[in-house]
C-alpha cells in the first residue's frame, strides 16, 4: 500500500513538474515611446529577449520603419487604442480623448481601426492582444470586456495589477482582464526582480507594465532595466520570457 502511494506522488509530481516547469515572464512597453526604440529594444535584442509593445494610433512616418523593424525581430505589436481615451474632469484635456464620452461602440471601432494599422506595419491579420488605456476598463460608465470578447476583435486583454499581480491559477485567467504590475517611475532593479521572484518561486506568471526606459515618462531608469534582463538571463533555467500573446497561449495548455 505504502508503495502504491509512493507511486502516485511520483506521479503527481512529475505531472506538476512537466506542466510547470518554469515560471513566465512577460515584459509589456506602453504608448510607443522614443525610449522604448532607443534603449529597451537593445537591452532585449541583446539578451535574445522578446516583448510585447501596445502602440497607439500616434505612429508617424518615421516610426512606422522603426516598429516594422521591431516586429520582423520577433516582438509583439499589440493594440492600445487609436486615440488611448483616459478618463478626465470636465473642463480638463481634449473632450475628443475623454473616455467618460466615449460609448462601447466608439471604443470597439477604435480597436478594430487600430487592428488595421498594426497590420499596415507588421502585416499580420486577426485579433490582437489589448491593454486598456489608463487601465480603464470602462467608457462612459460602461465596461466593455465582454463586448470585446464577443466581437473578436482582441484575444486577451492587460489591465494594471500592482507588484503582487502574479498569477499562480493559469485555470482561472480571464483572457479580457489579465492582470499586471504597473511599474512605477523611479523603480529599482531589486524591486523589478523581487516580482520576478515572486513568480519564480510559485511556477506562476508574471507581467510588467513599462513606459519610458530611460527617458520619456513613468521612466524605469535604464540601469534597473538592464538589471531586471540580465537576472532574467541568468535564470533561464527557472525562467521563461514570453510575449504577451504567447504565454497566454501557452497558458491554456496548462492543466
Amino acid at each position: 500500500m505504502k508503495r502504491i502511494t509512493l507511486l502516485l506522488l511520483l506521479l503527481n509530481f512529475a505531472t506538476f513538474a512537466q506542466t510547470h516547469k518554469k515560471a513566465i515572464i512577460v515584459l509589456t512597453y506602453d504608448d510607443a515611446l522614443p525610449s522604448q526604440l532607443d534603449i529597451a529594444l537593445p537591452q532585449l535584442d541583446s539578451m535574445g529577449f522578446k516583448g510585447t509593445f501596445f502602440l497607439t494610433g500616434y505612429l508617424t512616418q518615421a516610426t512606422i520603419p522603426s516598429w516594422r523593424q521591431v516586429a520582423q525581430h520577433g516582438h509583439e505589436l499589440a493594440n492600445h487604442s487609436l486615440y488611448h481615451p483616459c478618463f478626465v474632469n470636465p473642463g480638463k484635456g481634449n473632450p475628443a480623448d475623454n473616455s467618460a464620452n466615449y460609448t462601447v461602440y466608439m471604443i470597439k471601432r477604435e480597436i478594430a481601426e487600430m487592428n488595421n494599422l498594426l497590420y499596415a506595419v507588421d502585416g499580420k491579420a486577426g485579433a490582437r492582444t489589448y491593454a486598456y488605456p489608463c487601465t480603464e476598463i470602462a467608457v462612459g460608465g460602461v465596461k466593455y470586456a465582454d463586448s470585446l470578447s464577443a466581437a473578436s476583435i482582441v484575444r486577451y486583454a492587460r489591465i494594471g495589477g500592482g507588484p503582487d499581480a502574479v498569477i499562480t491559477d493559469f485555470k482561472k485567467i480571464d483572457p479580457m482582464q489579465v492582470p499586471s504590475w504597473g511599474i512605477h517611475g523611479g523603480v529599482t532593479g531589486d524591486e523589478l526582480i523581487a516580482f520576478a521572484k515572486k513568480a519564480q518561486q510559485t511556477g506562476g506568471l508574471a507581467i510588467f507594465m513599462f513606459h519610458g526606459v530611460g527617458g520619456d515618462y513613468i521612466i524605469t531608469p535604464a540601469a534597473a532595466h538592464k538589471q531586471l534582463l540580465l537576472y532574467l538571463k541568468q535564470h533561464q533555467d527557472e525562467i521563461e520570457v514570453r510575449t504577451f500573446q504567447d504565454a497566454l497561449d501557452y497558458a491554456k495548455t496548462i492543466n
